[in-house]
């Protein structure tokens, strides 16, 4: 990757070396630097959070910003399907977004508020209101990944995604993924027709959890570590606990202890079948990063991500309050 020009990095780890990098491809190679802002692979289709930083980040490399949008990717191949292809068209388009004149007079905060708007996108909306047909029978494979909490009957970790359905182990109720990507219940009222509806739901009842102090993660998990850019290395088994205090992941015979605070990053580095093998939590810092594959428990990968994204914003307002 370094060969093509690739500039590497950690996901959701500070990286003042990059930009130092970034810089250099910019002003002494003279080359464009193109970036993927969002490090959040989406699960339900629409946007992940972007950094607060993103706005100051254009303030120094001071280079003109042209956006390229995709469109059908999602609809193509969703996170959660387990890499199983769709026949769907992907197309892209072009627009140049901010001159250096521009950045020099706007705040970093109107910058950002400028990317938020840009950055907006709902896939399954895309979908319906485009037409797009996916007639594939195995379209809510695994949705269960995404959907994991009944909207019936509040249960968590008994959904089942197979077919073109989704349904509930607890309760028995079943939803039909339509070929326009609805939702619509075999029986009784639909909750939720559309996908990232339901997620926000799952969105603000893990957010509860975490205000009423009842939100808790602890599952044994397979751990690998990566510390340079020549390969991961499996190093044991382990307990990864997530809590309103942050992460604790212990393991490797009582050889690691690693501790991680709310407010170390804005999202969470999470992923499905991750290179085929399984569904990933990783954390970490500058030195070391934690690949955790949980081995029980459910569909607990969307559910962590949600509340560290909601963690960090209930951590950051706390601090705005003790701050005036």
């Amino acid at each position: 990757m370094r060969a093509i020009g690739c500039i590497p990095t950690k996901k959701f780890v500070t990286d003042m070396v990059l930009i130092r990098d970034m810089l250099f491809a910019l002003k002494q190679l003279k080359s464009s630097v193109l970036m993927f802002p969002e490090a959040s692979y989406s699960f339900d289709g629409t946007a992940t959070p972007l950094p607060d930083s993103l706005g100051k980040c254009l303030k120094i490399l001071g280079a003109p910003v042209v956006m390229i949008r995709t469109y059908g990717a999602f609809s193509r191949d969703p996170l959660y399907n387990n890499l199983k292809l769709r026949k769907v068209d992907v197309s892209a388009d072009m627009e140049y977004l901010l001159s250096p004149e521009e950045i020099r007079q706007k705040s970093a905060g109107e910058l950002n508020e400028l990317l938020q708007e840009k950055f907006s996108f709902d896939n399954f909306r895309w979908q319906q209101e485009n037409q797009i047909r996916i007639t594939e029978s195995f379209r809510a494979d695994c949705l269960n990944r995404v959907l994991y909490k009944c909207p019936h009957c509040a249960a968590e970790g008994q959904m089942l995604g197979q077919g073109s359905r989704i349904s509930c182990g607890s309760c028995g109720k079943s939803y039909e993924l339509t070929e326009y990507g609805f939702l619509e219940a075999v029986e009784g009222e639909t909750e939720f027709p559309h996908v990232p509806d339901w997620y926000r739901w799952e969105r603000d009842s893990v957010r509860r959890e975490l205000e009423e102090g009842t939100y808790l993660l602890d599952v044994p998990v397979d751990i690998c570590i990566l510390v340079d850019t020549k390969s991961i290395y499996r190093v044991g088994t382990g307990r990864l606990r997530h809590t309103a205090e942050g992460f604790h992941l212990t393991g490797c015979d009582g050889k690691l202890d690693y501790v991680q605070k709310p407010g170390a990053s804005y999202s969470l580095y999470s992923d499905y079948y991750w290179y085929e093998i399984g569904d990933v939590i990783c954390i970490g810092n500058g030195d070391v990063l934690y690949y955790c594959f949980p081995t029980e428990g459910g569909d607990v990968v969307a559910r962590t991500r949600l509340a560290t994204e909601e963690l960090y914003k209930i951590t950051r307002r706390h601090k705005g309050a003790g701050g005036a």
